[in-house]
């Protein structure tokens, strides 16, 4: 498999889900007949990020049982079991970091519970970032009712604040650059639970973090009650 330009993190318990998620994986619950996690994998397909790293824990064998190796819009998918060797989740950052190895020096990154249906993982947008120099560049939403303070502000200059009048809410999509985790042993070995915020708010603070407002419909799959309103 070529180096991955994509990750897909689908290794959470889903507990607010429950009892949908006692039995399957959020990323496999299903929104208007679909598969949460598939609207990604497809979305990368079609921009041409066909490789993709998908992290897994709970119940992850139903999602390699479910996609295999590819997808049929062409997502080639490898995993990162942490479930299987390690016995839970690592978090955000450490997955990611577990999964370094089989990422590019850049990459996407998403997550399998979040619906956004017309997001447009794109290659100008991918390679602005490269060669930006930013550790991270992160797509932010309007607050939704059960975020109502957000979590990071926007600069006139598109960079991402810790501190600031106004917040929006990171939408859980990103670009991300490998050496936004450089304190963190190649691959996590250690199987250590790290999050992601923390780097992120430490890179913000130095400046290396950039940001944009997207106003396109997303949802935060995290109760069965908006599950059903997606699907009504």
């Amino acid at each position: 498999m070529s180096v991955a330009q994509a990750m897909v993190l689908a290794a959470g318990r889903g507990e607010r889900m429950r009892p949908l998620t006692d039995t399957c994986p959020k990323p496999l619950l299903k929104v208007q007949g679909k598969p949460l996690v598939e609207y990604h994998l497809d979305a990368f397909a079609r921009s041409g990020f066909r490789d993709v790293v998908v992290n897994t824990a709970w119940l992850g064998e139903q999602i390699e049982d479910h996609y295999g190796h590819e997808t049929q819009s062409g997502a080639r998918i490898v995993y990162s079991h942490e479930g299987r060797d390690f016995g839970g989740a690592l978090e955000t950052a450490g997955g990611i970091a577990r999964a370094l190895p089989q990422l590019d020096d850049a990459f996407w990154l998403v997550a399998g519970d979040v619906y956004m249906p017309q997001f447009l993982f794109t290659r100008a947008a991918y390679d602005k970032f490269r060669a930006s120099g930013k550790l991270a560049h992160l797509f932010l939403v309007p607050n939704p009712s059960h975020n109502p303070k957000g979590d990071f502000g926007l600069s006139p200059a598109g960079l991402a604040l810790n501190a600031a009048p106004e917040r929006f809410t990171y939408s859980t999509v990103a670009l991300l650059r490998r050496a936004l985790f450089v304190g963190i042993p190649a691959g996590n070995p250690g199987g250590e639970k790290i999050k992601l915020a923390p780097l992120l708010r430490a890179a913000m603070d130095r400046g290396q973090v950039s940001a944009e407002l997207y106003h396109g419909p997303w949802v935060d799959v995290g109760t069965p009650e908006r599950l059903a309103q997606l699907n009504a």
